[in-house]
């Protein structure tokens, strides 16, 4: 049985998330109370219906001071040996008290907070440090729109076919801002740029004129062999410490030409490794440099 557990701050996309779930075949219940995880799951498990062998919840701090019996449900779940994903959704402070202030939403601690939503964000946020640690897949949503939300979770649900590790290439732009979920992070700013040849500007990485230039000059070359050597040692390690995920993360300045370029390069050699693995780009369709 696949059971998601999906958690994480108020406003950072837990709705979005569940309603992506149940697109991909999931059943899916939101906000359910951490003291019934472990009747569920075992509800799920005895279901004759093959629609709960998929199964994604929502437990979030709407549940009060009964979150914290999270913990030791998700440690009962582990010592009876059944399994479990733990997906936390995140966003950057600032990015949560703009969406509040545009969708007018109440923030679930405000009540607590004398009303003030920044103090209930940083509330929130210490609250769940203990679950983000136990999280086995982070998405960081404070430059994702729904649809590349959904995008990023279908790498993850819909495209991960192994009970062992996903290893994800993705390829960003630092002006966009460094991908909160990224376990390791290369800067390929240092390689010659495209931007600034008129015939390849217009033109992204994941297109074979911009491939074959960034990739003709010796230091690209130089350094993605590099890159391999790093990967390649750490990719066992990470797998015996039992990491569910690996989020590579190659930035240039606008995350559409080397980033994407090396993003590729550096998939390709880890497939042929035999590791799972697969692919994002989050700011290639971006406007700008």
């Amino acid at each position: 049985m696949e059971f998601i557990i999906i958690t994480g701050l108020s406003g950072a996309g837990k709705s979005v998330a569940v309603k992506n779930m149940e697109d991909f075949g999931y059943y899916c219940v939101d906000n359910i109370p951490p003291a019934l995880l472990t009747v569920f799951y075992e509800l799920c498990e005895k279901s004759s219906d093959s629609k709960m062998k998929k199964v994604a919840i929502v437990i979030d701090v709407r549940a009060g001071d009964g979150f914290e019996e999270l913990f030791d449900a998700a440690d009962k779940l582990s010592s009876d040996q059944k399994t479990y994903k733990i997906l936390f959704l995140d966003a950057k402070d600032d990015v949560l008290l703009r969406r509040f202030r545009e969708t007018r939403r109440k923030h679930p601690l405000t009540d607590v907070c004398s009303g003030s939503v920044e103090k209930a964000v940083q509330i929130e946020r210490k609250y769940l440090e203990r679950v983000k640690i136990k999280a086995d897949y982070t998405i960081d949503t404070s430059s994702l729109s729904p649809a590349q939300l959904k995008e990023r979770m279908s790498i993850l649900f819909l495209e991960s076919k192994s009970s062992g590790m996903t290893v994800t290439c993705m390829s960003f732009g630092f002006k966009h801002g460094i991908p909160a979920e990224a376990d390791l992070v290369f800067d390929v700013r240092c390689l010659p740029n495209p931007f600034y040849i008129p015939e390849l500007k217009y033109h992204t990485g994941l297109e074979s004129c911009v491939f074959d230039y960034v990739m003709q000059f010796e230091q690209s070359k130089g350094l993605a062999e590099r890159i391999f050597s790093l990967i390649d040692y750490s990719i066992p390690l990470y797998l015996a410490e039992g990491k569910s995920q690996l989020v590579i993360a190659i930035g240039c300045t606008g995350g559409k030409h080397r980033s994407v370029t090396l993003a590729r390069v550096l998939h390709q050699h880890i497939l042929k490794s035999g590791q799972h693995t697969v692919i994002y780009h989050r700011d290639v369709n971006k406007a700008g440099k």
